[in-house]
């Protein structure tokens, strides 16, 4: 996460990353409206993926990784990523349809090897205004109490 300031001395745009938790609703640090700069920053995903920073990965194969929630909402509340750095669902382009697929397939595989299998959520946030705070794509795989409809 960063926070986005207007334009100064050291040029038209400054961007300063924060050390910031992932998925926190008190970590929604972006300010303004998504632009492209703010596209390609560095997440916080992207610095586990690369082991810049530890997680608590429980699952990784060649297109994602799982790792423990640092703030769960669940018994089990896991965040499950590509390695791919896509920002948002609404932000996959049509040639990333077999990868969308896979993590589907790669919570359920997930899902198996913690023995939630039987009841579980996959949630996707797809922009701030649905509670997307790190602009990486991720899935929530919720498991381990009992889950109200609707939700949110």
């Amino acid at each position: 996460h960063f926070l986005k300031f207007p334009a100064g001395k050291q040029g038209p745009l400054r961007l300063v990353f924060l050390n910031c938790q992932p998925c926190l609703p008190t970590g929604r640090l972006l300010v303004g409206n998504w632009t492209e700069v703010e596209k390609n920053a560095v997440t916080i995903f992207g610095k586990i993926i690369r082991r810049e920073i530890p997680a608590d990965i429980v699952y990784e194969d060649d297109l994602c990784l799982a790792f423990r929630d640092i703030n769960p909402q669940a018994p089990v509340h896991l965040l499950l990523i590509p390695k791919k750095e896509i920002a948002r669902l609404a932000d996959a382009p049509p040639e990333d349809q077999a990868l969308l697929g896979h993590l589907l397939l790669a919570a359920n595989k997930v899902a198996r090897q913690l023995g939630v299998q039987d009841a579980y959520r996959v949630v996707v946030n797809n922009g701030a205004g649905a509670g997307q705070s790190v602009f990486h794509l991720h899935l929530h795989i919720l498991a381990g109490r009992p889950m109200r409809w609707p939700p949110g």
